[in-house]
C-alpha cells in the first residue's frame, strides 16, 4: 500500500524549516507549495545578510547550519516532534504531512537525509561510505528529516563557520559508524522522500492522477518521492522550473492552469485613472517588414494611452524616418513620448539597457519592452498580461506555420536551446497557462518594483559569444529571477521573418509573399477576396465563363505599378526582344517582365496561393498546376 493512500492518523507533528535570507522566486514557488500540501512552515534566516558563500558554483553554506541550530533549540526536547530540513529557493514540495510522516516512519530511523549520484564537495571521501545494493551512495544535505532532539544534536554536533560546508559537515557525520548509529541515521538511497535531481533527469517521470493533479515518479525505484529539489548545475534549475509549472498543483490535465487564476490583479472593470502606469519600450534594431503595420497594431492595444510612457529607440537608419515621423504624431495620444533615433550612437545593449532604467526613473508600475519584428494582434495583450501579476512574462508569439517561437523550454549546458519535453505541447496549445521558461525575447512586461530592485544587464561582464537576448536572460536567472511565457490566450500575435528581408527595392514589403504570408495579405490582398471561395456567395460572371473576383488591394495595385515604373526598362513595343528566349516578339507591347523586376516567385505563387483555389471552386474536379509559360 503506498504511503499516499495510508489513512491512519499519527501522533507525531510534522514541521518544515526552512533558510531563506532573500524572498526570491524560487522561495515563493517553494512556499505556495507548502501551503497548497498543508505543510507547517518556520521560516529561519530572513533579512540576515548571507555569509555562506557563492553555494551555487563553490563549497559553502555553513551559515544555514548555525541559523538552523538558534531555532531547534527551543524543540530538542519535544519527542513527538518530526522536523523536515530542505533548501527552499530550488525545492518544491509535492505531498503533505501525512504521506511524508508515513514515508519517515517506514525507514525506521531517527534521522533521514537526502541521498544523490555525487559525492560532493570532497570527492575522496567516497570510498567511505557504506556500500549500497541499489539506490544513491552519497549524502546530500538540502533535505533531512528526524526526531527534534537528533535534529538538533546534529546541527550543534561541531563549531561550524559560516562559510564552511554544510554537507561536509553532515557528511562526516554519516561516515562515523559510531555516529550513525547513535543518531539512528540513514540515507535515502531510493527517493521515497527526497529527490535529488541532479544526475537523475532520465529517472523522473511526470504523471498525472485520475483527478488531474500531477506527480512525478522516479522510474528506477518506482517510487514518488515528496520533497523535490533541484540541485546541481543550472540546467537542473531549469528542469524543476519545468516540473514546477506542474507540481504542487500548478497544473491540472482535467482543469488547465491552476496558477494562473492566483494573485492575479482585475483591470476588467477599472477606470482610465486605475491602470497602472507603463512604460511601452519599442525596439526597431534592424530593417523588418511591414513596421508600419506594427506601430499601427500598438496603436490600436486596448489599454489606456494616458497611462502609456511611448519610448522608441531606432537603430536602424532604413527606418529612422518612419518611426520619427510615427512618434511625433503620437505625442498628443501618450503620457510622454521618448524618441532615439541612430544619431544617439546607442547600441541595442546600450539602448535596451537605457529603455529599462528610464522605466524605473518614471517609477512605472510595468516595463513592456517590444521589439519590432513581434507583431501582437490581439489588442488585450497588454492588459492580459498586467492581469497575471508575474515578475517577468511574455507572451506566446510563433513563427506562423513554425514551431520557432520567442522561449525556449530548456537550455542546454553550453548555454544554447533546448527542447523541452513540452515545448510542442505549449506551442501548439495542447497545453494552455503561464509557463516558468529560462529564456524569452522580442516582447514582455517587466513589473515597475523589479526594475526598481534590480538593475537589469543587457551586457556581459566578459566577452561572451551570446547575444543580447540570451545575455539578458542568463543575467535574469543569475538573479534568481524567473521568467514567465504566457499562451492563455489563443493567439497573442506573431513573430515576423527579418533575416532575408531585402531593402533594394522600391516598396520592399511588395516582395515578402513568401517569408512574411500573414502580413502580406493583410496588406495586399483584397478585403473582400475570402468571399470568392465561399460557395454560399454567387460567383459574378459578366459574360459566359468569364468570372469576376476581387483578388488585390489597391495598395498592392499601386505599388506594383510604381515598382515596374521605377525600374522604368520598357520593352519599346518591337518585335527583337533579348528578354525571349528566340529573341523576337510576333506580338510586340511596351512591357516590363515579372522576371525583370524579381517577382516571378510571388507571381507564380500568387497563382497557386490564390488564383487556383478559385478556379477549383469554379471548375471542381479540374486540378491545375498553376503555371504562367509565358512568364
Amino acid at each position: 500500500e503506498s504511503a499516499e493512500n495510508t489513512k491512519a492518523s499519527h501522533s507525531e507533528r510534522l514541521l518544515l524549516l526552512t533558510v531563506a535570507t532573500d524572498e526570491t522566486d524560487g522561495f515563493r514557488r517553494f512556499m505556495r507549495s507548502c501551503h497548497l500540501n498543508g505543510l507547517e512552515v518556520e521560516i529561519l534566516g530572513q533579512g540576515e545578510e548571507w555569509r555562506g558563500g557563492d553555494i551555487m558554483r563553490y563549497p559553502g553554506g555553513g551559515q544555514k547550519i548555525n541559523i538552523l541550530a538558534k531555532a531547534v533549540e527551543k524543540y530538542k526536547n519535544e519527542k513527538d516532534l518530526l522536523l523536515l530540513f530542505t533548501d527552499s529557493y530550488d525545492v518544491v514540495m509535492n505531498s503533505g504531512p501525512e504521506e511524508i510522516i508515513q514515508k519517515f516512519k517506514d525507514f525506521s530511523a531517527r534521522l533521514v537525509f537526502s541521498a544523490e549520484g555525487f559525492c560532493w564537495p570532497d570527492s575522496s571521501l567516497a570510498s567511505k561510505y557504506p556500500r549500497v545494493v541499489m539506490g544513491k551512495r552519497y549524502l546530500n544535505s538540502g533535505g533531512f528529516m528526524g526526531y527534534a532532539a537528533e535534529v538538533y544534536s546534529a546541527v550543534t554536533y561541531a563549531k561550524v563557520q559560516d562559510k564552511d560546508d554544510d554537507q561536509l559537515y553532515y557528511t562526516q557525520q554519516y561516515l562515523e559508524a559510531e555516529r550513525r548509529k547513535s543518531l539512528g541515521m540513514r540515507l535515502d538511497h531510493r527517493s521515497h522522500i527526497f529527490q535529488n535531481l541532479n544526475g537523475a533527469t532520465d529517472d523522473i517521470e511526470l504523471s498525472f492522477d485520475d483527478d488531474g493533479k500531477a506527480f512525478i515518479m522516479n522510474s528506477v525505484y518506482t517510487t514518488t518521492p515528496s520533497v523535490i529539489h533541484g540541485n546541481g548545475p543550472p540546467s537542473i534549475k531549469f528542469f524543476l522550473n519545468t516540473l514546477g509549472n506542474y507540481l504542487a498543483g500548478a497544473w491540472s490535465s482535467t482543469e488547465g492552469c491552476l496558477q494562473c487564476k492566483e494573485n492575479t490583479l482585475d483591470l476588467k472593470q477599472a477606470w482610465d485613472n486605475d491602470h497602472p502606469m507603463v512604460t511601452l519600450a519599442v525596439f526597431v534594431e534592424e530593417p523588418t517588414p511591414f513596421l508600419s503595420r506594427f506601430l499601427g497594431r500598438l496603436e490600436r492595444i486596448f489599454y489606456p494611452k494616458s497611462r502609456i510612457n511611448l519610448w522608441i529607440h531606432c537603430g536602424a537608419a532604413y527606418h529612422e524616418k518612419t518611426a520619427k515621423e510615427w512618434s511625433e504624431k503620437m505625442k498628443s495620444e501618450y503620457a510622454s513620448v521618448t524618441f532615439l533615433g541612430v544619431e544617439g550612437y546607442l547600441s541595442e545593449s546600450e539602448a535596451r539597457e537605457k529603455g529599462s532604467r528610464d522605466c524605473a526613473e518614471k517609477k512605472s508600475d510595468f516595463y513592456f519592452s517590444v521589439d519590432a519584428d513581434a507583431m501582437l494582434t490581439n489588442r488585450l495583450v497588454l492588459k492580459r498580461l498586467i492581469e497575471q501579476n508575474r515578475t517577468i512574462v511574455a507572451p506566446l508569439l510563433l513563427k506562423p506555420e513554425k514551431l520557432w517561437s520567442n522561449f525556449w523550454g530548456a537550455i542546454s549546458s553550453s548555454g544554447y536551446y533546448e527542447r523541452s519535453e513540452d515545448y510542442i505541447a505549449i506551442v501548439q496549445g495542447e497545453r494552455r497557462g503561464v509557463w516558468n521558461v529560462p529564456f524569452i525575447s522580442k516582447a514582455y512586461l517587466i513589473r515597475g518594483d523589479v526594475l526598481q530592485q534590480h538593475k537589469l544587464s543587457f551586457t556581459d561582464h566578459v566577452d561572451s559569444p551570446y547575444d543580447t537576448d540570451m545575455i539578458f536572460c542568463k543575467n535574469l536567472r543569475e538573479m534568481g529571477l524567473f521568467m514567465y511565457v504566457a499562451n492563455t490566450a489563443s493567439t497573442w500575435g506573431h513573430l515576423m521573418e527579418t533575416e532575408s528581408f531585402n531593402t533594394s527595392h522600391l516598396h520592399n514589403n511588395l516582395y515578402q509573399l513568401m517569408d512574411n504570408r500573414w502580413d502580406w495579405e493583410a496588406d495586399y490582398l483584397h478585403p473582400n477576396y475570402s468571399d470568392s471561395l465561399n460557395k454560399s456567395i454567387p460567383m459574378k460572371e459578366p459574360c459566359p465563363d468569364v468570372f469576376w473576383f476581387p483578388l488585390f488591394s489597391e495598395k498592392f495595385a499601386q505599388e506594383l505599378i510604381e515598382e515596374v515604373e521605377h525600374f522604368g526598362e520598357w520593352s519599346g513595343s518591337a518585335h527583337s526582344d533579348k528578354r525571349l528566349a528566340g529573341g523576337y516578339e510576333n506580338v510586340p507591347t511596351d512591357d516590363i517582365h515579372m522576371t525583370q523586376i524579381g517577382y516571378q516567385e510571388h507571381y507564380l505563387k500568387i497563382i497557386k496561393n490564390y488564383i487556383l483555389p478559385v478556379q477549383e471552386r469554379i471548375y471542381p474536379g479540374f486540378y491545375a498546376d498553376g503555371k504562367a509559360l509565358l512568364n
